[in-house]
């Protein structure tokens, strides 16, 4: 089988973790727990406080997470890593180390780049620097067509034979059904998922945000909600015709969210993710006209956060993920029409859900978990759970403490975060990813 998530080497941990809350919707695990984890796989699994220090190696880190909480490390099926050819925003080493800090044990990367990920050769050399640079697994889509262009279809099998979890022209919308279909009755031979960033450009036109109320009173073209809807009734319509696995991106409003239950009950393959900013936030964030807040598809009304919470409560939206898209401060210190649509995520993606979601009791706790390691199911990667004898991707997070986002500066190598500046519950203090200690913000040790 062909190698589908790389990272560079690292030895496997040896850690005891005592007395953590370990939670994991899939194995059923709730409760007070100790998990020894040797050689980077978790050894034992047994009741807070039951393995005797005495009979351990002396030399075991021991970390005492009284108080704390051990989930199933999480997986971003959609981030922006920048490289090849745009790495003064982002660049394997900087992204998947905030990865790490976010508590992700792997990462999907987009082919969005420079150049564009539509041949072998470009594929292959990322993988090379990733196993040289990635601290947790990665893995990589391929565009849909040549230059995600819209016109060729890029060679797929070979790509998906190099190592392409699926492939994507996401940034850009495939707006030719034909090509589409095209892609999708070749994706029988390549294998992998499409997936789409759903918009109607003869709709958005030139919009910079949300069009509504705000828009009007700011005077900014906007961005209606149907530009994003209409296309997922057609492509829905489409994978359900040719029996193709489809996956929607980004979805932000109630008519997406409304087409995509409707496919789904009418048994097309497909599925959906949201964003923690389409989760948290609405086109109101943006009456400031800080940048931050550009992004695309924008932020919304209030009905469209509420449909896109329901979906994911009730599992039409199957994931979440951040669509990490960092820029250059330089890029972003622009007039608002002018500036690049995108916002980080990763560092950001669990305390923010948490805090908004959460905690008010909007959303259970299992549930968030659940959807936030779900993402890599979805292009056949397998799914973080914490059992005896499997590789340990684990996150120890305080969910007691809290962070005023970007006081101290972010592991990104860029800074547009739409939660700059807000204070959020959830502080990650260690992520073991693939067997491996890939961040640890507070070493606490007791031997």
């Amino acid at each position: 089988m062909t190698q589908k998530l790389f990272h560079r080497p690292a030895p496997g941990a040896d850690l005891l973790i005592r007395n953590a809350h370990v939670l994991d919707p899939r194995t059923g695990i709730d409760g007070a727990h100790d998990i020894l984890i040797r050689g980077g796989k978790v050894a034992e699994l047994g009741a807070a406080r039951a393995l005797s220090a005495e009979s351990l190696p002396p030399a075991l880190q021991t970390i005492d997470a009284t108080g704390k909480h051990v989930f199933p490390a999480f997986v971003d099926p959609h981030v922006h890593l920048r490289a090849p050819g745009q790495e003064h925003k982002e660049n394997l080493d900087t992204g998947t180390a905030a990865a790490a800090a976010g508590g992700f044990c792997q990462v999907i990367a987009m082919p969005n780049t420079s150049p564009v990920i539509d041949a072998v050769t470009v594929l292959r050399s990322l993988v090379t620097v990733a196993g040289q640079q990635a601290h947790v697994p990665t893995g990589f889509l391929a565009s849909i067509t040549v230059g995600s262009q819209g016109s060729d279809l890029s060679p797929m099998a070979a790509l998906a034979d190099a190592g392409a979890l699926g492939f994507t022209d996401d940034g850009k919308p495939l707006t030719s059904a034909g090509m589409l279909r095209k892609a999708l009755q070749y994706q029988r031979l390549a294998g992998g998922v499409v997936a789409l960033h759903e918009e109607d450009p003869a709709l958005s036109g030139a919009g910079v945000m949300h069009e509504g109320a705000v828009s009007a009173r700011l005077g900014v073209a906007g961005i209606p909600s149907i530009s994003e809807s209409t296309m997922v009734a057609r492509d829905g319509a489409i994978a359900n015709y040719e029996d193709a696995r489809m996956h929607f991106q980004h979805l932000s409003c109630v008519e997406s969210v409304e087409a995509l239950a409707y496919w789904r009950g009418a048994g097309a393959r497909v599925s959906g993710e949201a964003t923690p900013h389409h989760l948290t936030l609405t086109e109101e964030a943006v009456r400031s006209l800080d940048t931050r807040f550009k992004m695309n598809p924008p932020l919304r009304a209030e009905s469209d956060r509420q449909a896109i919470i329901e979906g994911l409560r009730s599992g039409v939206i199957e994931c979440i993920a951040t669509d990490h898209a960092p820029h250059a401060r330089f890029e972003k210190e622009m007039p608002f029409e002018q500036a690049p649509m995108g916002t980080t995520g990763l560092e950001t993606s669990f305390a923010a859900v948490y805090t908004e979601l959460v905690k008010p009791g909007i959303l259970p706790l299992g549930l968030v978990i659940e959807r936030m390691t779900a993402g890599g199911a979805l292009y056949g990667l397998p799914t973080p759970k914490i059992e005896v004898d499997l590789e340990a991707n684990i996150v120890l997070i305080d969910l007691e403490a809290s962070f005023k986002v970007g006081q101290h500066g972010y592991v990104s190598r860029s800074e547009n975060c739409c939660f700059h500046g807000r204070t959020l519950a959830g502080v990650v203090e260690l992520t073991v990813a693939a067997g491996a200690v890939v961040h640890e913000k507070v070493k606490e040790r007791d031997r």
